[in-house]
């Protein structure tokens, strides 16, 4: 019970000065070491109160970087098909997109479940990085199809794919598929994105169909959860 209060203690007292600009000065947090020295505490009832802090999106944790306060969640609306980059700039934010490799192997059963396709299909597979305002938030597995797509890997794939469609091929997105699920980040998702193996994420699987109806590609977004809120408006 004085281990409970003492975090309860601590973690007030750390959301207070956190929302008061005192904790992260600079956008980042004091060492865990400092910290402990500068509330007098310990250090497992401080990773504790930081965990709890992390959990309701206030701070983040960066492999080997240490601790920072979160900034605004972007805003995403699957109901809008723009890109990422439009939509970052919309929001006032600024992104990036950095490509991590780009060739052809078979897509996962689910993927080709999905996609209407015998199990093995090859795929042209880009993973990329995607940073907002300098922080990475989104790791992304694209599976284009070849047979739609065959000299893809010859662009800029840094570039929004959304406009390589349009501008090279003539084909803009028509309707599509999602399924958003709470996650926990592990192995290459939480490698690309620095985080803790098991931290919280929020995955988004979307199929594209073009303005003719064919599938045409399949998105695996993996994003922190803090990064990311989901907002829809329907209307009549």
């Amino acid at each position: 019970m004085e281990t409970d209060r003492a975090e309860d203690g601590l973690e007030q007292t750390l959301r207070r000065d956190l929302a008061a600009g005192r904790l992260a000065t600079t956008g980042r947090l004091p060492s865990e070491r400092r910290m402990v020295e500068i509330y007098s505490t310990t250090r497992i009832t401080l990773r504790e109160a930081l965990l709890h802090m992390e959990i309701d999106g206030l701070i983040f944790r960066e492999n080997r970087r240490g601790w920072y306060a979160t900034g605004p969640r972007m805003v995403y609306n699957p109901l809008q098909r723009s890109n990422f980059h439009v939509m970052a700039a919309d929001q006032g934010r600024r992104a990036e997109t950095e490509l991590i490799e780009a060739l052809s192997a078979p897509a996962p059963a689910t993927v080709c479940r999905l996609m209407e396709c015998p199990d093995g299909t090859e795929f042209w597979r880009v993973r990329r990085r995607r940073r907002i305002d300098g922080r990475l938030v989104l790791f992304v597995e694209h599976y284009l199809s070849k047979a739609v797509f065959p000299d893809i890997l010859e662009f800029d794939l840094n570039r929004s794919l959304t406009g390589i469609y349009l501008e090279h091929y003539g084909i803009d997105y028509g309707s599509a598929y999602f399924e958003i699920t709470p996650i926990a980040l592990r192995g290459l998702p939480a490698a690309e994105l620095r985080c803790a193996d098991g931290a919280y994420g929020l995955k988004i699987t979307r199929i594209n169909h073009d303005q003719r109806g064919r599938i045409i590609d399949c998105d695996l977004e993996y994003w922190r959860h803090d990064a990311i809120s989901v907002r829809i408006e329907a209307t009549d």
